[in-house]
């Protein structure tokens, strides 16, 4: 029992050098607004949302005592043949301000669940339209579509992938859309590369519009260090998935919930897929919870397409859970009652200004934006990638700021309630640190 009176010993953390984190651990002990409290009673400005998640601010009092009610009154209740009101009720409210069409919703409890839903969904709907051999699913290269065996599949970063075997079969992938030489410091979104969206074609041309059951793609790439949408891109991506019958679905994990506009990026960027998944902002993360938005094509397709009895063999024991229904309810509300999304807009040119003024720091080589988000690209260090950004993010830590590293890249995508001093602070914290690595 080498580590038996290590306190840190038994956890094996996600995402997580372990060694590395419990050789000099960095913990959170509390938060509220726009501030973590580290363990050392230092106040820690969150740049990053704690994950891409708490866009309305840490332990908002309607959220937490929408939970402690829920939590005294129905604890649990079991979402197979049964439901509960609050879950219907999330459903509704969801649906309601999804783009038009998108209006069936089937709750999960993480993006992960949310994106292998929604590949099942896509294969279910091509079976009950009498399409059965539309088995092939198309992802994107440096995708992040969260870790289940359907999400790594699709999802094209290496280091999620190279562990774990052969994945699912029959899945291709489209290539990103990222290229310094063209889109460098490139401000909102890329006029370059909408045409990297005419490879689905090939891929067409390759495997077969017969056997392709649908696409995934995140309209903004966040975890692989915030690749934009170039202009036109989703729009040729759509046009295609139409013409050849193939289910489109946007992975809204991370851009959902005001991160870039509206209640969706498909809202803000006008462009309606077949499918949207979300996690996240839905429930400010207070509880864990994710949810699939579905057309009514394909929900319809597959419920009355199917005899007497249960339609979709799929789910999971927490689905709709009462907790997080009810912490649902309450962020929803609280981004509608206090303007949150349109608060953060108003703040994406100040954004856009203050995060590009980093242009010329040492280091950087590329500043990427779009709604409240900033991927900054630091050159990779000489034999080393990927050290200089974590170097850069325990920095930031040490004084006060919280920063996502991903790779070679610095993103920020702070709560939505942030003000524009909370936004220099962050730039001049970055300014700062960046100046003191190698």
């Amino acid at each position: 029992m080498k580590h038996e009176n290590d306190p840190l010993a038994a956890l094996w953390m996600p995402f997580t050098a372990n060694r590395a984190f419990k050789a000099q651990p960095r913990q959170l002990k509390a938060a509220k607004d726009m501030h973590y409290t580290s363990d050392d009673g230092r106040q820690i400005l969150d740049g990053t949302a704690g994950l891409w998640a708490v866009n309305a601010g840490h332990c908002r009092a309607p959220i937490v005592e929408a939970i402690q009610k829920c939590a005294a009154e129905l604890d649990y209740a079991p979402p197979f043949q049964l439901g509960n009101p609050r879950a219907f009720e999330l459903a509704s409210r969801v649906a309601a301000i999804m783009p038009d069409g998108i209006d069936r919703v089937f709750f999960t409890n993480s993006g992960s669940e949310s994106v292998d839903t929604a590949l099942k969904i896509a294969l279910a709907y091509q079976r009950a339209r009498g399409e059965g051999t539309r088995t092939r699913l198309i992802g994107r290269e440096r995708g992040y579509n969260g870790v289940g065996f359907g999400g790594i599949s699709v999802g094209g970063i290496v280091n999620n992938r190279r562990q774990f075997g052969t994945l699912l079969t029959g899945v291709d992938h489209l290539p990103h859309t990222h290229d310094l030489a063209h889109n460098a410091f490139t401000r909102d979104r890329p006029a370059w590369g909408a045409h990297l969206a005419d490879t689905l074609e090939s891929i067409v041309a390759l495997h077969g519009a017969e056997t392709i059951a649908a696409v995934i793609v995140e309209p903004m790439a966040g975890s692989t260090g915030v690749l934009v949408p170039p202009i036109g891109y989703l729009e040729k991506l759509r046009e295609i998935s139409s013409k050849y019958g193939i289910v489109l679905i946007f992975d809204e994990v991370i851009t959902g919930f005001g991160r870039v506009g509206g209640a969706t990026a498909s809202e803000t960027l006008g462009v309606t897929p077949d499918i949207i998944t979300m996690a996240k902002g839905l429930t400010n993360a207070a509880v864990p919870m994710g949810a699939v938005a579905v057309g009514r094509h394909i929900h319809d397709a597959v419920i009355e397409g199917t005899p007497d009895g249960i339609e979709l063999f799929h789910g999971y024991t927490y689905s709709g859970h009462p907790l997080a229904a009810a912490a649902g309810l309450a962020t929803l509300e609280l981004y509608k009652s206090e303007g949150i999304w349109e608060h953060a807009a108003s703040l994406h040119a100040y954004w856009e200004e203050a995060v590009h003024s980093l242009k010329g720091k040492r280091h950087i080589i590329d500043i990427r934006n779009i709604g409240i988000v900033a991927g900054i690209e630091l050159e990779p260090r000489v034999g080393a990638p990927t050290k200089r950004a974590t170097e850069l993010f325990h920095k930031c830590f040490d004084n006060g700021l919280l920063v996502r590293a991903a790779g070679d890249i610095i993103a920020l995508s702070p709560p939505l309630i942030l003000e524009k001093a909370h936004i220099d602070e962050m730039v001049g914290r970055i300014a700062d640190m960046v100046e003191t690595i190698d």
